[in-house]
């Protein structure tokens, strides 16, 4: 071999090479016996180089990955050119070291492999690093897929690339559908162009995002969220990501709306009672000259059915009670109306839409219908018709023998509480009349919304 410029020839070169590598280099004959061992190989694995030169490679590999030196040997043996893998090899002191292998061919000057050549990388910390972050990964990924929320990752452009399990589970999506901006389609159409700049806005800022609106589920109906979006920032103050959430507030909203409306019913209720008030004491001054007593007493009665409709609100109850209850305040005017239907019991639910509705029939047909005239007369009717899925339970109240009546130019909340809290609390149907012989309510919806035995 000719001289380097710096007085070496190439074989000392070479050697200098390999003894000063921070990684192991190991030649090995086609039978696994060592025939060299630098400096790196000692330090890597503990053993000197006088202890393994001569040895089998197979000592420092584990009993139960002896198959790996097989097929090393055969990839050698059929000329590959490198073979690379990670796997595990044994420290002097017995203990396990991760380590990346990079296995060459050696040939003669005649072409022949008569060995090969295996530069060992210790990646103990790289493994374990990896493995930190593999467990860090599977914790955030259990408590995102088990969080109550929706939840999700943005770039800092607003590109969202992940989404926990139960956005998927919800919307019945997939990555690929949902990635980027995709999210739009689950948004309902009345809404999505508010939040979409109204997000934009928050990332194009950097101020963190907060919205109510409904997303579409798996089953086609939409539900409301209340959704918020964080920045989460470097060192230096600039957004990494963005974390969000989706909280279902489908029953809080839901809860605010009745009570709303019940406080709306409360207030109409009470302009009720003064009226209902002032009829009974025009009607109990004509009575002698017991009036104040008798006054005393009907008020006292009506005091007293409030309680009652109170305390049985949030309980199923007959429909006949609940009916009788509702008619009470009437005291002379509940003679003039007839009941008929077969026993039948009324969810909590059903009972306070059921009995909103009554009151407001009864009172208007004392103020302007059927009850107003001695004459008159209503007629309450309930039933069960047609059967499986058709099958409806049916409600109606028909006046007769009152004033003349015609629609009304307006409709007010009383009108509100007898349309619209059946309709929409029981998702049924109702129709209301004004034929010439009088007015007529008819509420039809499926029974397992209203009886409390077909829940």
């Amino acid at each position: 071999m000719g001289d380097t410029a710096t007085g070496m020839d190439q074989g000392d070169l070479f050697a200098a090479i390999v003894n000063s590598s921070d990684a192991a280099v190991i030649a090995k004959d086609l039978s696994s016996r060592i025939l060299s061992w630098n400096p790196a190989a000692e330090a890597i694995f503990g053993w000197s180089a006088a202890e393994m030169i001569g040895q089998s490679i197979r000592r420092i590999i584990p009993a139960d990955r002896q198959d790996e030196e097989d097929s090393i040997l055969a990839e050698v043996r059929q000329g590959a050119r490198t073979t690379r893998m990670e796997t595990i090899r044994l420290h002097r002191d017995g203990s396990e070291i991760h380590v990346a292998l990079l296995v060459s061919s050696v040939r003669d000057r005649a072409g022949t492999i008569i060995g090969a050549s295996t530069i060992v990388r210790d990646i103990t910390d790289e493994v374990q690093t990896r493995q930190a972050l593999d467990h860090s990964e599977q914790r955030f990924a259990l408590m995102a897929d088990n969080i109550s929320q929706l939840a999700w990752i943005a770039d800092p452009a607003g590109w969202i690339y992940w989404y926990n399990r139960r956005w998927f589970d919800y919307t019945g999506t997939t990555l690929d559908e949902m990635e980027g901006w995709g999210w739009r389609k689950v948004h309902h159409p009345d809404h999505v162009e508010r939040v979409t700049q109204h997000i934009r806005e928050c990332f194009d800022s950097g101020e963190a995002w907060e919205d109510t609106f409904p997303l579409r589920g798996t089953d086609g109906t939409y539900r409301w969220f209340l959704s918020r979006a964080v920045p989460l920032r470097d060192a230096r103050g600039g957004v990494v990501c963005w974390f969000g959430t989706n909280t279902d507030v489908t029953e809080q909203r839901d809860a605010e709306r009745r009570i709303e409306m019940l406080l709306m019913e409360v207030n109409h209720r009470s302009k009720n009672l003064l009226t209902v008030v002032q009829s009974l004491a025009r009607r109990t001054a004509t009575s002698g000259p017991d009036f104040i007593k008798r006054l005393e007493q009907r008020i006292a009665g009506l005091a007293a059915n409030q309680d009652v409709l109170v305390h049985r609100s949030w309980s199923a109850v007959p429909l006949d009670e609940l009916i009788e209850a509702q008619l009470r305040f009437l005291e002379e005017g509940r003679k003039q109306i007839v009941l008929c239907g077969p026993a039948v019991v009324i969810q909590p639910s059903a009972a306070e839409a059921v009995s909103m509705a009554l009151h407001e029939l009864a009172t208007n047909a004392e103020k302007y219908g059927a009850l107003s005239v001695p004459g008159g007369q209503v007629e309450i009717v309930w039933e069960l018709v047609g059967s499986g899925a058709d099958e409806r339970f049916v409600l109606c109240w028909r006046e007769s023998g009152g004033p003349a009546v015609r629609p009304p130019a307006s409709k007010g909340f009383g009108s509100r509480i007898i349309e619209e809290v059946p309709r929409a609390r029981l998702r049924g149907e109702v129709e209301v009349a004004y034929p010439p012989q009088g007015y007529s309510f008819t509420l039809r919806c499926p029974p397992e919304n209203v009886l409390a035995d077909r829940e």
